[in-house]
């Protein structure tokens, strides 16, 4: 049997790069399988179209959530819901996870679980006298906590403080915090935890005009702007250094950024923490990955859902207890047995439980872009209107005038969620 697992890089690309050593161990389990991983890391929907059109799709593929509910929709995916009852792990995954394109019709889950969080470098804020982020969301700091930390953490090279007479914003050595504004998950977290969402339970308005959304949005915009405790997109440069080079410097305090780079972090040398994100309302972060799917062309229906199911299973694949992914299901959130299994390590800092386990079980949401149609076209337009507000040269008010009407020219509603 041949299960062909595409893999892509992207944003994460070391979460990629295990397909060989996952393959290898699956095979090493079912005697008389084989498993070839096809590594593709550039043009990769492209390359998966071409092999759709050629009759030729792997077994089994990472995919973006858009072409996985076109191609779920065109039937050329496998309906794992009548897998369920004989797979309990498959089942019993975090509500939030699933991808559903109609009634009783699932294309599986995401690949693995990540959330949002606030990560910082612990003797930077000691020298600075300055309490550590919360590590718990009962007590996350207020927005206004956050500006009130980021001042103290944020000195020019002559070691004055924003709010100091002679801050020099064109020569800042250490910046207080980064959140970017380009990068959905960090604001739509933010935007939950303000009682709104990106667009409306029809998903046919867009929110992002409402006073909640620009509160957040422009809250974002003056960090950098008005505050001067974050780097603009040009202080930043066009090759920035990782998170946690960023901590490691000290060019940055603290940054808004996803659990995906405990990885990078646990392997570096920066003493660094994880805190909740600032809380508005009620404390929030955002859940998000992009899904794995088998192709109806398979050959191998059975084999390849076993690959399926063990190419994210915590018990097979090391990288949840390396620190790149979190688990799907919801027993590793929920017994303490399972929770040791993947964090009672030395990746996992000691608040990662509170921090992120917790945290995960009772204030993520999913993500916007996981569920909402039309997305491609929506992302052409609200990408330049975010890159607008990060570069500073209106008010987001204005911004968001402009471009809500236009997304909600594009709007479809959204794709259906179902109870298990």
């Amino acid at each position: 049997m041949m299960s062909s697992c595409s893999s892509c890089t992207g944003a994460r690309v070391s979460n990629r790069r295990p397909s060989t050593r996952c393959s290898g161990q699956f095979e090493g389990k079912h005697a008389g399988a084989s498993a070839e991983p096809l590594y593709t890391p550039q043009e990769y929907d492209t390359k998966v179209n071409t092999l759709v059109a050629s009759n030729r799709a792997p077994d089994v593929a990472y995919m973006l959530a858009p072409m996985a509910y076109r191609l779920g929709e065109q039937g050329k995916l496998v309906n794992l819901f009548p897998y369920f009852d004989k797979h309990p792990e498959l089942a019993g995954r975090l509500p939030g996870t699933y991808f559903w394109y109609g009634k009783d019709k699932s294309f599986g889950t995401q690949t693995a679980n990540e959330v949002a969080l606030l990560w910082y470098n612990k003797p930077v804020f000691d020298e600075a006298g300055v309490e550590h982020p919360p590590a718990e969301a009962a007590s996350a700091w207020s927005w206004d906590d956050l500006v009130e930390a980021a001042y103290k953490l944020t000195y020019d090279q002559e070691g004055r403080r924003p709010d100091e007479t002679g801050f020099d914003p064109k020569q800042v050595r250490q910046f207080g915090v980064s959140a970017s504004v380009q990068f959905v998950q960090t604001w739509e977290c933010l935007l939950r935890s303000n009682g709104v969402d990106v667009v409306d339970e029809a998903g046919t308005k867009c929110l992002l005009d409402t006073p909640e959304a620009l509160e957040v949005l422009q809250n974002l915009q003056d960090l950098m702007y008005e505050h001067r405790v974050a780097p603009t997109p040009v202080q930043l440069g066009n090759n920035a250094p990782t998170t946690a080079v960023q901590l490691k410097t000290k060019r940055i305090a603290m940054v808004f950024d996803g659990q995906w780079i405990l990885l990078d972090m646990a392997q570096s040398d920066v003493d660094f923490g994880i805190g909740v994100l600032p809380s508005y309302q009620e404390p929030k972060t955002t859940s998000m990955g992009s899904p794995s799917v088998i192709f109806t062309s398979t050959k191998h229906l059975d084999e390849a859902v076993e690959l399926y199911l063990f190419h994210n299973d915590p018990e097979n694949v090391d990288l949840y207890k390396n620190g790149l992914w979190m688990p799907l299901e919801r027993k590793y959130y929920t017994d303490p047995d399972a929770i040791a299994s993947w964090i009672d390590n030395d990746v996992h800092p000691p608040e990662y439980k509170t921090a992120v386990v917790d945290y995960t079980l009772n204030h993520a949401t999913t993500a916007f872009n996981q569920r909402l149609k039309n997305m491609d076209n929506i992302n052409e337009m609200l990408t330049p209107a975010l890159q607008r507000v990060e570069g500073g040269k209106e008010p987001v008010k204005d911004t968001m005038a402009s471009v809500v009407p236009k997304i909600d020219g594009l709007l479809q509603g959204w794709n259906p969620t179902q109870e298990l």
